[in-house]
């Protein structure tokens, strides 16, 4: 099982966010048969098992192990991940373009970028998974505390020049054989449960 999944396929995307199958995927992080789910989500087992097949049809869950119990073969079935991202490809005609309104102090393209990440991550992902590869990639997630506007805005400023120089030192385009990577550096306000709007601007 994986830790993340990503969802490209838009039939698939349906099926998980319906509210009961979305219920036995997280259940299924540890195996488990119709029977012991029906007694979780309180469904009856025929139901359980409709909606099990379905799960499995578009790969979400797959057999772990078949027994013998009683007059019946019991099926113990896992999700194929603990957790799921639903890609931007499974709405293709909707989904976001970054080059559509570029500007880098946009929340909104801001968002677009990010779920441009998704989608190009995702796909390269199911390849390397598919091709048994490792992918390489690399990230930092942290948080900074501002005192004041200007020294967001002023941090901002040098992480773009920043950035900028070192982007410059390293990319070459006349490399041969060189592959190109996409560098994605974000700034946004931290979620704080609970917080209000006037705390989190």
């Amino acid at each position: 099982m994986f830790e993340v999944a990503v969802i490209e396929d838009p039939s698939a995307a349906e099926v998980s966010l319906d509210p009961v199958r979305a219920r036995l995927l997280a259940e299924l992080v540890e195996p488990g048969s119709a029977t012991m789910l029906a007694a979780k989500v309180g469904l009856p087992r025929q139901k359980v098992n409709y909606h099990l097949r379905t799960l499995e049809q578009h790969g979400l869950v797959e057999l772990v192990e078949e027994r013998r119990k009683g007059n019946v073969n019991e099926r113990l079935m896992q999700a194929t991940a603990a957790s799921y991202v639903i890609s931007p490809t499974a709405l293709a005609a909707v989904q976001p373009d970054p080059a559509r309104s570029p500007d880098r102090l946009s929340a909104r393209w801001l968002l677009a970028v990010s779920a441009r990440l998704v989608r190009d991550v995702g796909t390269l992902l199911t390849g390397a998974t598919r091709a048994k590869k490792r992918l390489a990639t690399f990230a930092l997630d942290g948080e900074v505390r501002f005192a004041t506007a200007a020294d967001r805005a002023a941090f901002a400023e040098e992480l773009a020049g920043f950035m900028t120089q070192l982007v410059a030192k390293y990319h070459d385009e006349q490399a041969e054989g060189g592959r190109p990577h996409r560098v994605v550096v974000a700034l946004h306000p931290s979620v704080i449960a609970n917080a209000s709007k006037e705390d989190e601007s």
